[in-house]
């Protein structure tokens, strides 16, 4: 049996089964078996099952979402709600004319494990393929509750969720009976599942990791952007794919940057996401959190200042937002994606410098620009190499908004034997 952590306290919630060889034997011939008929079926109808499912799901399963997650609650329960949006969203569009043409292979993280699972099912179901869902060993107690509800309105076979730790994810991308993968991580695991997905013909669909800049003009107010920035920075506790990892402040606006985003550091609440009132609950888990303080502290060792937050007292893994000024290229927290609740503020002298040094990490997810006037930080934007670049804004988005990386943070492949 695998075992589930609550974040908050570092003890065990709880156990679910730890799938093998046989498991993923199992569903896959069970996905294929299902589906010739589940070409033929009124998917449009069964996708606004799922969404009632998962808004009837939500105040029982938002509490279970917070518990292995960390997230708060009002979090949690947003996140059953866009959940069943893109439901909704995917029942009401015409959708493709070719139907699916077998099992589906999903494999989700654990910052979002409802949203990006639905997303994955949702475009999937729609197609008319079948799938089986791998959750994060770090969050699968949600995901195999919502997975049983869901299997009750969908025709058996249609849906397996499959839990358990490695190599079971390498075990069902490698399965012959598998005809795309659906993945969304990190870029080293992406790399395995590419690696696992060569055995046989199959379609591969990888959302890897960012490192998002954020690069802030002169004559920008600091106090206007201040709390938009922030919380592109720190929602979830920094544990965003698409969330803002890196600021480059240009001129003499950098003081006031610093300023207000640690302003905004000392007043949010840290906690127990389930305590009314808190606002940043805990890092996922303990490999996290030692990350994201050994980057804090390398970064202080290599004259980066601390100017707020950092690691908590007591049990969980709690890490208050971390601003670091004076951080510069060459820092690992800088030139690499920390996902956790700590953001270095980049001085810059140039505009051309801030491009310069946004654009010179490997992922390319998004990327944003933050100016008084919009019309030239567009300009500067479209200078930026990454999927999704916004003005003023960093992480709005909806379901039928476009959407995609660059360079390590996605790739879309047909692979052949």
């Amino acid at each position: 049996m695998l075992a589930v952590e609550d974040p908050a306290t570092g003890q065990r919630i709880t156990t679910v089964p730890d799938c093998g060889p046989a498991e993923v034997d199992k569903a896959v011939r069970a996905a294929a078996a299902a589906s010739p008929a589940w070409r033929a079926a009124d998917r449009r109808a069964a996708l606004m099952s799922c969404a009632v499912v998962v808004e009837e799901a939500a105040p029982v399963l938002a509490p279970v979402l917070t518990e292995e997650q960390g997230k708060p609650l009002r979090e949690a329960k947003a996140e059953f709600a866009g959940a069943a949006a893109r439901f909704r969203s995917f029942a009401g569009s015409p959708g493709p004319r070719a139907a699916g043409d077998g099992p589906v292979a999903a494999i989700t993280p654990w910052n979002f494990p409802v949203q990006l699972a639905a997303a994955m099912l949702a475009s999937a179901f729609a197609a008319g393929n079948t799938v089986v869902l791998k959750p994060s060993p770090r969050t699968p107690l949600t995901t195999l509750h919502l997975g049983r509800m869901l299997a009750e309105v969908l025709p058996p076979g249609v849906l397996t969720v499959l839990t358990g730790q490695d190599p079971l994810g390498e075990l069902l991308v490698a399965h012959p009976g598998i005809r795309k993968v659906d993945f969304t991580g990190s870029a080293g695991t992406g790399k395995l599942v590419a690696a696992a997905s060569t055995s046989a013909w199959r379609r591969l669909k990888l959302e890897l990791g960012g490192n998002d800049p954020a690069i802030v003009l002169p004559g920008t107010d600091p106090a206007a952007i201040a709390e938009r920035l922030f919380w592109s920075a720190f929602a979830n506790c920094g544990q965003i794919g698409v969330a803002v990892e890196r600021v480059y402040a240009v001129g003499p606006v950098y003081d006031g940057v610093v300023e207000a985003l640690a302003a905004m550091a000392t007043e949010v609440v840290v906690g127990d996401g389930r305590t009314p009132g808190t606002q940043i609950g805990p890092v996922n888990n303990r490999p996290r959190y030692d990350r994201v303080t050994g980057l804090t502290d390398e970064a202080r060792a290599s004259g980066a200042r601390l100017v707020s937050g950092g690691p908590l007292d007591g049990p969980g893994y709690f890490f208050a937002p971390a601003i670091l000024a004076e951080a510069h290229d060459g820092m690992r927290v800088v030139t690499e994606e920390q996902f956790g609740p700590v953001l270095p503020v980049v001085r810059c002298s140039t505009v051309d410098e801030a491009v310069g040094l946004a654009n010179a990490t490997a992922p390319g997810l998004c990327g944003s620009v933050w100016g008084a006037d919009e019309e030239y930080a567009a300009e500067v934007a479209a200078r930026l190499v990454c999927g999704t670049v916004r003005v003023n804004e960093h992480r709005a988005a909806s379901a039928d908004e476009p959407f995609a990386g660059s360079r390590w943070s996605a790739s879309r492949a047909e692979l052949r034997e």
